[in-house]
């Protein structure tokens, strides 16, 4: 697999990442064992989980498996914090909490550091400063090497990285934000900034929530998240007219180059300004192998081009138009 630089550091990683969201919930740990077999077997080394997902199961699964695998030296172990579901704030970027959660996660995933730490939301109830002194806590003590955020709109992403470059510790060098075909947004702000604020961008569902798959194209298979009630809304976001213009260009480029819609839709993402590697987070060994597929495929110019127009997102004043023009 190509390997490209984190962001605007030393630390490079392939341009897949694997992601971990399902582990604990649809995949057990017989089905994330052979994800992992599979993804090292290619050559990747990016892999991405929370302390939120599956209530910390999925750290302790990437755990025991990185310990069976005795892999750590070859891969670079991505997690966040901040989130903390069914509680009744729900999002915790405080020192406090930030602290243990990161000493929580490091025990869950039985290492002693992480390669990439991520806030994954911004609080709005704790002042940024204060979310920062736990960011330099976790790098001084080494405990993280590089850190990134997650989640954050254009002003935040500005705010945060240019106050903690101030702080003379190591700045922010990763962005992780939903980009795909179907999800353009990031292109009016966060693209632009990326390079200036020297952060790569982590897309995560990449495959716009699987529909870019196109197997949601005529019918809602039974044992998809779109056939899943607790599930579906998910999915559903992106079950309109729009979405379905798209995913049937993705699916008509894909008949003329052979190839499956996914590995299309991830080789068109996987060279947007800015990217460093989508993050894709499969259910199963079958579909991670499919989207592996990807690495193989290079788009003809005149198809990049088809779907640009046909997924072009809105735009307007003031991050483009006349007031951007040069």
């Amino acid at each position: 697999m190509q390997q490209r630089p984190l962001g605007k550091s030393g630390l490079w990683v392939g341009r897949i990442g694997l992601g971990t969201m399902t582990w604990g919930r649809q995949t057990d740990e017989y089905e994330a064992r052979d994800q992992l077999a599979a993804f090292l077997d290619v050559g990747g080394t990016l892999i991405d989980t929370a302390d939120s997902y599956a209530k910390g199961v999925s750290e302790e699964m990437l755990g025991m498996l990185i310990q069976e695998f005795d892999c750590r030296a070859d891969i670079v172990l991505a997690t966040k914090a901040v989130q903390r579901p069914d509680t009744e704030r729900r999002l915790d970027a405080s020192r406090g909490h930030l602290v243990s959660a990161l000493e929580a996660s490091l025990k869950r995933l039985d290492v002693d550091h992480v390669d990439l730490w991520q806030l994954h939301r911004w609080d709005s109830w704790t002042p940024i400063e204060e979310t920062l002194s736990a960011v330099d806590h976790a790098l001084r003590s080494g405990k993280a090497r590089y850190v990134g955020i997650s989640n954050y709109s254009g002003w935040q992403t500005a705010r945060a990285c240019t106050l903690q470059e101030t702080r003379g510790v190591a700045p922010f060098v990763t962005t992780q934000m939903e980009y795909s075909l179907l999800e353009r947004g990031i292109e009016r702000e966060i693209v632009p900034a990326a390079p200036s604020l020297g952060i790569g961008i982590l897309p995560w569902s990449p495959l716009g929530r699987g529909v870019l798959t196109g197997k949601y194209r005529h019918s809602i298979p039974i044992d998809s998240r779109g056939g899943n009630p607790d599930t579906s809304g998910f999915v559903n976001a992106y079950n309109n007219e729009r979405s379905h213009r798209i995913v049937d260009a993705v699916c008509t480029a894909a008949e003329g180059l052979d190839a499956a819609p996914g590995e299309v839709a991830l080789a068109w993402l996987r060279d947007r300004p800015g990217v460093v590697a989508p993050i894709v987070g499969a259910r199963t060994t079958q579909q991670l192998i499919s989207a592996l597929g990807s690495e193989e495929l290079d788009l003809p110019t005149e198809i990049v081009t088809a779907l640009d127009d046909i997924s072009e997102p809105d735009a307007g004043y003031p991050e483009a138009g006349w007031a951007q023009r040069r």
